[in-house]
């Protein structure tokens, strides 16, 4: 598990992008893939809205996916799994970059065949507690011809990352511009930010 630790953290420090390939198993991405389909089955799943819950609003001209906020009162075995795996790389941060983390929040997100999500920042004006931005992958055998890459604007360069199974990429919240293109088939993620609510 380190490994896939470290994967993010040295990457994160040499291009302002972490990627871990394999920070998720196998099996835990697939039950949790399965949570979304049961969740969209139920119709749980919402419409994404932009903007914190003070001053969100809702534009399917800017995003179009659907989102389902995790939750330990859930209870939820695969959930519960994906958030040990997460306070863990929280720790190892906080131990070995001083990063001061202290909370988190997640969501799942579906974006169906013509979902997309334009540029963008991830840390809100009014509230500057989202310091991180982590996205784990949940695409199994996902191709190039499937669209929906994660598109990261930096210097002028366009770095496209796709959403395979497994992967996880991880980012500061304020720094960098970035969009889902166009996903040409039924996309799926854990979306989620490392907060920090006291400014250091």
């Amino acid at each position: 598990m380190e490994n896939s630790f470290e994967a993010l953290i040295t990457t994160y420090i040499d291009s302002k992008v972490g990627i871990s390939e394999n920070f998720l198993t196998t099996e835990l991405s697939n039950n949790l893939r399965q949570n979304i389909l049961n969740l969209q089955s139920k119709s749980l799943l919402k419409a994404a809205g932009i903007g914190n819950a003070d001053m969100i609003s809702y534009d399917s001209e800017i995003r179009s996916d659907s989102i389902y906020w995790l939750d330990k009162k859930h209870n939820d075995p695969f959930e519960n799994q994906f958030f040990e795996q997460m306070e863990a790389f929280i720790l190892y941060l906080n131990e070995s970059c001083y990063t001061g983390i202290t909370d988190y929040e997640f969501h799942y997100a579906l974006y169906e065949e013509g979902d997309f999500y334009l540029q963008h920042l991830d840390q809100f004006k009014s509230n500057p507690s989202r310091k991180y931005s982590i996205i784990s992958y949940l695409n199994p055998d996902w191709q190039i011809s499937d669209g929906g890459e994660l598109q990261i604007h930096q210097n002028g360069v366009d770095q496209k990352i796709s959403p395979n199974a497994g992967k996880t990429v991880f980012f500061k919240s304020d720094e960098l511009l970035h969009e889902v293109l166009l996903t040409n088939k039924t996309r799926m993620s854990i979306t989620g930010w490392l907060k920090c609510d006291s400014i250091l």
